[in-house]
């Protein structure tokens, strides 16, 4: 993002522990914000810069979120953070500095999304949603919520 003129900004979305976290690439252009995102789930990739804040961002990929429980897992996200602060380290191009860029994720400033009572009353994917967010699946990089005791996450 830096190259096409924007902050080296990243937003991390966090899921339950029944699924992986995603970490977005957002920007802001006139005023709205965008995100560049890597996934095997086809919902939870690329987003137009057409969002007010950041929470109207994170709840575009909410309906998309989910495991292959059928589950929503999306429930909370962080503030911004800009990889400008690790340039010395050579982020960019050196794989060392992304463990410390890691850690100051987990540890920075959270927003909730739901309400204990809201993610209770969640209603499964429906299974034309669950199918098309699946299509293309790499199943080696799934995460399988049976599995977490033994291949972790």
């Amino acid at each position: 993002m830096r190259r096409l003129g924007h902050q080296p900004l990243v937003l991390y979305m966090i899921a339950t522990s029944r699924d992986d976290d995603h970490l977005l690439a957002i920007y802001k252009r006139d005023g709205s914000w965008g995100a560049v995102a890597k996934s095997n789930f086809v919902g939870l990739r690329f987003r137009e810069p057409v969002y007010r804040t950041l929470r109207e961002l994170v709840m575009s990929y909410f309906e998309s979120y989910y495991n292959v429980a059928r589950e929503k897992t999306l429930r909370s996200y962080t503030v911004p953070l800009n990889l400008r602060t690790y340039d010395k380290q050579n982020w960019m191009v050196k794989d060392e500095p992304l463990e410390r860029i890691a850690e100051r994720l987990d540890e920075i400033r959270r927003f909730p999304l739901l309400t204990r009572r809201a993610v209770r009353g969640l209603s499964p994917v429906d299974e034309r949603s669950y199918r098309a967010g699946m299509y293309g699946l790499d199943r080696k990089g799934l995460f399988d919520p049976s599995d977490r005791g033994r291949s972790g996450r």
